[in-house]
């Protein structure tokens, strides 16, 4: 299988005043197309500082990244927002949404930054909600829908690029239990369509959705093993509704 992402020692120190912090102490990993990782860890072990380089979002100190083979470390912001929109799509816990804005508006959002024809975003997003089940929705402010709708909202958003890879951290982490399960379908049925998926947790029962386990500690990679409770779906041959990348 294709090699989307692959890290080399990445470490990560901060400079707190005159003390530096190291929050990833020699990161080595890759993911494939069409993985779909668990990161977990407990406060403190580099997760958070992970995904943030993962996503572009940061750079690390040392070490070298590359995405879909092209090295990442010496890019200027400008190309790395460009990566952040067009290949990498984002899932938060607090879902982050203009709460002004329609729910269509929301996920058109990154094909405005895109620079995508008004109609062909609106199109697109209209396809990217009626994925998640939204559709009849599409013109609720996010202080109209409930926390799973807005969630389902904030994966459209995610989906609506076609990027090739979903970063979602923590993404049932203000959800009921049920709510969750219903989410986590949902990223199941996007990785059977052929999308890689990373997904940040602290909830063992949300990476027994995974099919593979990287867990920190200490901000280095104390296991990655295939996850041994993966959820066995009944319905993993029918055909699934997300477009992949």
């Amino acid at each position: 299988m294709a090699k989307l992402i692959d890290l080399k020692d990445i470490t990560k120190i901060y400079q707190v005043g005159t003390v530096e912090v190291p929050a990833l102490r020699g990161i080595t990993l890759s993911i494939d197309v069409n993985e779909y990782v668990s990161i977990m860890g407990p406060s403190g072990s580099g997760k958070s500082t992970l995904m943030n380089i993962l996503g572009c979002l940061d750079t690390p100190t040392e070490g070298t990244y590359q995405f879909k083979d092209r090295e990442i470390g010496g890019l200027d912001d400008n190309a790395l927002a460009d990566i952040r929109n067009r290949e990498i799509g984002f899932v938060f816990q607090t879902f982050n949404l203009l709460p002004r804005a329609t729910a269509l508006h929301n996920v058109e959002l990154p094909l405005i930054y895109k620079g995508t024809p008004a109609r062909e975003r609106r199109q697109a997003a209209r396809e990217a909600l009626e994925s998640v089940g939204l559709a009849e929705r599409a013109h609720h402010r996010p202080n109209e829908l409930s926390g799973g709708q807005r969630q389902r909202v904030a994966i459209a958003r995610a989906l609506v690029n076609r990027p090739s890879v979903i970063l979602a951290d923590e993404p049932t982490g203000n959800l009921d239990s049920k709510t969750g399960e219903e989410i986590m379908e949902i990223f199941e049925d996007i990785h059977s369509s052929g999308n890689t998926i990373i997904l940040v947790t602290h909830e063992e029962y949300i990476a027994h959705h995974t099919q593979r386990s990287i867990r920190l500690l200490d901000g280095k990679v104390a296991v990655d093993e295939p996850q041994r409770n993966q959820k066995v779906r009944e319905e993993s041959s029918r055909e699934s509704p997300f477009p992949a990348s």
